[in-house]
């Protein structure tokens, strides 16, 4: 057992994805498949169930999940024990809403008791209006949706801003069409039967993916709502689609009944300036990448 092998490990956990935490740790589907399999064989028990490309932790792996967090935490306070980065000053983060909830809490709170000097800022906003002020240096880094290819082709002008900046994917977000529980199952927008779809503000990656995958096959409005609790509320009325990513439906324990058509996945990247970071950021960068998904795999199991 090695720290890259838990590592590996908690990724297949936070997104229940071998092709999902491939991504997000850099490596190929085979590679994690391979590195699982030496886990199980090395703890002597199955730590998930393979349902199809779907993984969920067994009980020996939710009680495992405890043991890897816990060991990543104290191989990162090691590190920094033997060679401390002495952040200071003030570190300005921008976020969408949905990372926020549903992926930040372990990494500000893990920032804050081993760094209590520094003061980090958090902005929320939509990716492209974070990308923007990352690049005013009106913020130190920013966490974003990335646009699919074809978006980004369309929009020339905002993949020329990401292209400015440094990107690191860190977390693969499985981006859902919400509907209301008695709705018919759907394969495309045309199979829709409500009048709306409910997203965030304009500048939000996902609901231009969503009226990006509306506009082919239907003509629906987007209403625009100021939170995810009030997209669920829309969509509860029965004549409205939502959009959102899965982390955050899992964290909200909604108490009606609804159902989900998969979008496919949406990366989400850290940006920032190549130069003038301030010291604090690679701290909080190294936090970011030893806690990243610890809040969603403890809502979901």
């Amino acid at each position: 057992m090695d720290l890259s092998s838990i590592e590996i490990f908690l990724a297949v956990a936070s997104d229940r994805s071998v092709t999902k935490a491939a991504k997000a740790v850099g490596r190929v589907p085979s590679n994690v498949t391979t590195r699982i399999q030496q886990l199980e064989e090395d703890l002597g028990v199955s730590l998930f169930s393979r349902d199809g490309k779907k993984m969920t932790l067994t009980r020996e792996g939710e009680t495992f999940l405890t043991y890897a967090n816990r060991l990543m935490a104290l191989a990162l306070e090691a590190r920094q024990a033997v060679r401390p980065l002495a952040p200071s000053g003030t570190l300005r983060v921008g976020t969408m809403e949905s990372t926020a909830a549903s992926r930040l809490p372990a990494a500000l709170t893990q920032f804050n008791q081993m760094w209590p000097g520094v003061s980090l800022h958090l902005t929320m906003g939509a990716s492209r209006d974070l990308t923007r002020d990352v690049l005013s240096d009106a913020l130190d880094c920013a966490l974003i949706a990335r646009p699919p290819k074809t978006m980004r082709e369309e929009d020339s002008s905002f993949d020329a801003e990401l292209k400015a900046l440094e990107m690191e994917p860190v977390f693969v977000e499985d981006l859902l069409i919400v509907l209301p529980a008695g709705h018919p199952a759907i394969k495309s927008a045309a199979d829709l039967r409500v009048g709306s779809l409910a997203a965030l503000e304009p500048g939000c990656t996902y609901r231009r993916i969503a009226e990006n995958w509306a506009r082919k096959s239907s003509a629906l409005p987007t209403s625009e709502l100021g939170s995810y609790h009030a997209i669920l509320a829309s969509v509860a009325t029965g004549n409205t689609a939502g959009v959102m990513p899965r982390s955050v439906l899992d964290l909200m324990h909604w108490p009606t009944p609804v159902q989900t058509h998969q979008l496919g996945p949406v990366e989400t990247l850290l940006v920032y300036r190549r130069k003038d970071r301030p010291s604090a950021f690679d701290a909080f960068h190294e936090v970011l990448s030893a806690t990243k998904g610890r809040d969603v795999r403890l809502a979901t199991n």
